[in-house]
């Protein structure tokens, strides 16, 4: 991993994260991503769109997947796909659900089998939570179990 691209800690030796309201799949991606792999104790603040970048301002806080800030869309690449590159942490699972997620962040459903399925229940969870927070650490075992299927179940079938 590379330390020299991670944000500062708080007094807490936290990170602080901020994105848009309403997360869907990759505003989700990213904090599961940063929890497994980063910073577990990581907070996550998700406030209207307008507010990103005076909240980040406010409490120290990176932003994440809003319009020109570094941890963002590039190109071809969502988010999620631009972490794992910065923070090199390109193993073949996570790669391989990177592609999944790159599929049902940007509707490019045809990437992987799987991308419309997370697609699914990624708005699905978004139906069933109001609160942002909640809907994280509900859905964080969604991709948990995405990962554990790219990390040791891709040659399992049903039978």
């Amino acid at each position: 991993m590379r330390a020299d691209k991670l944000p500062q800690r708080d007094k807490e030796n936290r990170s602080v994260w901020v994105t848009r309201a309403r997360p869907k799949v990759v505003r989700i991606a990213c904090p599961w991503l940063i929890r497994r792999f980063i910073d577990p104790g990581a907070v996550f603040l998700f406030v209207a769109p307008a507010e990103v970048r005076a909240v980040a301002d406010r409490f120290n806080a990176t932003p994440f997947d809003i319009d020109d800030v570094f941890w963002s869309d590039r190109d071809q690449k969502c988010t999620f796909d631009v972490m794992i590159e910065e923070l090199g942490l390109g193993t073949e699972a996570l790669s391989r659900l990177a592609l999944i997620i790159r599929g049902a962040d940007t509707g490019r459903l045809d990437l992987t089998p799987q991308s419309a399925g997370l697609l699914a229940a990624s708005l699905g969870y978004s139906r069933m939570f109001r609160d942002d927070l909640a809907q994280l650490d509900a859905a964080m075992a969604l991709y948990d179990a995405f990962y554990r299927w790219c990390r040791d179940a891709t040659e399992e079938t049903h039978s």
